[in-house]
């Protein structure tokens, strides 16, 4: 009996445990039918948190996106911005632009894991489409050459960079870019912008013409290079207390450049800076005021004494200074020379003579050592002595003078204007007063033996005479036009300074001459002496 009452137990616990098997299988199995169809859903649709092309497409199928991709396509819109930042809009349908599916959705959804659906759940998922686009080439070359920036009259071409002078110096001139277009460029950088299907396009700088020339140029470098050696080559002038410097935009303004980019030194600037010192600072003929030793100050000018710049040498000189590169300090090119530098050129060692008081006094290092009374020009018959600021030509000792109707000998001949001299007269007794008036000499100053003796003895060629009438005189001599005599008579058919370079031109010569023949005569009293010997 109670075996009897165990076996029903025990087949009563049996049929338990498989109801509960049977229902768990059951319960299994609902759950994986469902996990299946939830992974078979996923087969044709995205998983949530599927981006396509910016497009939510959770849930959502390949066609979907395809529709979604036609949409937009339809209103395709692409701005382009040109250089000056001008907006351009072209709209997908003026060219045609439809989307064509290159099978990417369809990709997207085979590669999703579906049977691993519950993994990808919460992930989000970021897809771009590498669609194929498609538009008429030939509308969008059509609707981008009508855009304003691509028409000829509105581009400006780029300009290149340069180096030009100016009164101020040298001037860099920046290249500027300028907006000519290359069209294949612009069409191909709008095409790329379709295919990515953006919304804007900026035109590159490759879509543009550009200058051959920049500043960074060697063109332009080597320009600047040589531009700021000359630059650096300073010229300061020194004269007496006075200077001037040549530098900067002075010197600036005086370079050129060549067709081959080589920058040189204008000649005729130079010329006309040496031109420019020689107005300053020249004093040949010049008016002085001069303090008389027998009182009261005189006005005199005219004569061949003073400074006298070498144009041609110093423009020369200019050149080469500048093409050295480096700052010089130097006295300008003279082809005259005065006694002291700067425009009170006279000193304290010269020769005053009072032609109206007929007197005669020189000065050594501001002290008077002669004093003597003289006879000059015989004004009544139109050889009155040249007035002016001379000098001594040379020393002549003896000497014969000859005029046009006499020759006169003499023991010492100091010339100071043409063929006007100091020297001794042995034929006269008096010297001073009026005599000069009514029998004065062929133009010549006559002295004392004694007076000039002393003075040649003192006296050094180059000394400045100053010669002067208190009173107003009109000289018309032959001697006091070549001499440039400050009293001669020049008309009215010449300019003042026509007359003056003719005169010291003529000076010039006439002082060569008697030079060339003192130094004959000279060599010839040594032949003499050394054949005596």
């Amino acid at each position: 009996m109670a075996t009897r009452k165990k076996k029903r137990r025990k087949r009563k616990n049996n049929r338990a445990k498989l109801i509960l098997l049977m229902a768990l299988g059951g319960a299994l199995a609902a759950v994986l039918i469902a996990y299946l169809a939830v992974a078979a859903h996923y087969k044709k649709h995205y998983f949530p948190e599927t981006i396509i092309a910016g497009y939510d497409c959770s849930g959502k199928t390949p066609e979907y996106v395809k529709e979604k991709m036609m949409d937009e396509a339809g209103s395709y819109l692409l701005t382009i911005y040109d250089r000056t930042g001008e907006k351009n809009n072209l709209r997908g349908v003026d060219i045609s632009y439809h989307y064509t599916s290159t099978g990417e959705e369809e990709d997207i959804l085979e590669h999703q894991e579906y049977l691993m659906w519950p993994k990808y759940m919460k992930t989000e998922k970021d897809y771009d489409l590498h669609h194929s686009a498609v538009y008429d080439e030939a509308a969008l070359d059509r609707v981008v050459s009508a855009f304003p920036f691509m028409k000829q009259e509105n581009m400006v071409p780029p300009t290149n960079a340069s180096i030009t002078v100016n009164e101020q110096g040298y001037q860099l001139t920046e290249e500027t870019q300028g907006t000519t277009v290359i069209k294949d460029r612009v069409l191909a950088e709008i095409a790329d912008a379709i295919g990515g299907q953006r919304e804007e396009c900026t035109l590159s700088d490759e879509c543009y013409e550009t200058p051959s020339v920049t500043l960074e140029s060697p063109e332009i470098t080597n320009l600047q290079s040589q531009f700021d050696r000359f630059m650096s080559a300073t010229i300061t002038y020194q004269m007496g207390d006075t200077e001037e410097v040549l530098d900067g935009q002075e010197i600036a303004s005086m370079l050129q450049i060549s067709e081959d980019g080589t920058v040189s030194v204008n000649e005729e600037m130079a010329m006309e800076y040496a031109q420019n010192m020689a107005y300053k600072y020249n004093t040949y003929g010049d008016e002085r005021e001069f303090q008389t030793t027998m009182g009261g100050t005189v006005t005199i000018g005219g004569g061949d004494y003073g400074w006298v710049i070498d144009k041609a040498g110093e423009a020369a000189q200019i050149i080469a200074d500048l093409n050295g590169g480096v700052p010089v300090t130097r006295e300008p090119v003279y082809e005259q020379r005065a006694i002291e530098p700067g425009l009170n050129d006279i000193g304290n060692t010269y020769i005053e003579i009072d032609y109206t008081n007929q007197h005669l006094f020189y000065y050594k290092d501001g002290v008077m050592t002669i004093d003597t009374d003289v006879v000059t020009g015989n004004i009544s018959r139109h050889n009155g002595s040249p007035d002016g600021v001379f000098k001594i030509v040379y020393k002549k000792s003896p000497a014969v003078l000859v005029g046009e109707d006499y020759a006169s000998d003499v023991d010492f001949f100091m010339p100071f204007a043409y063929n006007v001299g100091i020297h001794d007269a042995s034929w006269r007794s008096q010297f001073g007063g009026n005599i000069y008036k009514t029998s004065g000499s062929h133009g010549c100053v006559n002295a004392p033996r004694a007076a000039v003796e002393k003075l040649y003895a003192a006296v050094e060629v180059g000394t400045p005479v100053i010669a002067y009438y208190r009173e107003p005189v009109v000289l018309t001599a032959e001697n006091a036009r070549i001499s440039n005599a400050y009293s001669y008579d020049r008309g009215d058919s010449d300019s003042d300074q026509a007359s003056a370079d003719a005169a010291a031109q003529a000076q010039a010569q006439a002082q060569a001459q008697a030079q060339a023949a003192a130094d004959a005569a000279a060599a010839q009293a040594a032949a003499d002496a050394a054949a005596a010997q």
